[in-house]
């Protein structure tokens, strides 16, 4: 079914939910801390992506660690630089390594990802047969303020990261527009449709999360 923040918007998550980490802890089974590299695809200082990130983190069950990253460090990949990588391709690359699955939020530009998203890609996939997405489970969040949420960039991605990642998750898919008005001027997520559809998929994700690193 489609969950939508209004009749008017195209807000989509498709949601089947088979595992719940709350029934979980109500069987007594204890709960991991899962460490989730939560990758913005935007460098705009008060971007959406980045706020969409900080409130998904706030809103994480206590199983999750949202690790917010942001890739103004991240330089730019060039292959004749691989025999002797940057200190801040290695760190990048140690970070993903050492976490237990991948979330993108990122805006759509021009149909696309962003280039400073597709840059961290590459940083991370290389070198070749070892990247650091490899097995990591993945989650992506489309966003903008207009109508489509990210669609584009949202496929462009489950497109692109098959064969260097983990499993994406595929239900729900989330395709967030209206972002324009939902936080306040500290950045405080304030649209309650909005949180009531992020509460949903990072749920489902912590589910996803539960099963993959089980």
């Amino acid at each position: 079914r489609a969950i939508t923040s209004n009749p008017c918007t195209c807000i989509v998550l498709l949601i089947r939910l088979k595992f719940n980490p709350a029934l979980l802890l109500q069987k007594g089974y204890p709960m991991a801390t899962h460490t989730i590299v939560t990758i913005v695809g935007s460098l705009r200082k008060e971007s959406f992506s980045l706020k969409v990130a900080n409130a998904l983190a706030r809103l994480a069950p206590a199983s999750l660690k949202l690790d917010v990253t942001t890739l103004e460090s991240v330089s730019f990949f060039n292959q004749d630089l691989e025999g002797a990588p940057p200190a801040d391709w290695l760190a990048f690359r140690e970070k993903l390594q050492k976490s237990n699955g991948v979330l993108f939020v990122t805006p759509e530009y021009n149909r696309s990802i962003p280039g400073v998203l597709k840059n961290a890609i590459d940083v991370g996939s290389r070198p070749y047969g070892k990247s650091s997405f490899l097995g990591k489970p993945i989650g992506i969040v489309g966003n903008a303020p207009g109508a489509l949420g990210g669609v584009n960039a949202v496929k462009h991605l489950q497109n692109i990261l098959p064969g260097i990642a983990g499993p994406i998750l595929g239900q729900p898919e989330i395709y967030l527009n209206g972002v324009g008005d939902a936080f306040d001027d500290k950045g405080q997520l304030t649209k309650e449709a909005v949180q009531k559809v992020l509460q949903q998929y990072i749920d489902a994700f912590s589910a996803f999360i539960e099963k993959q690193n089980g």
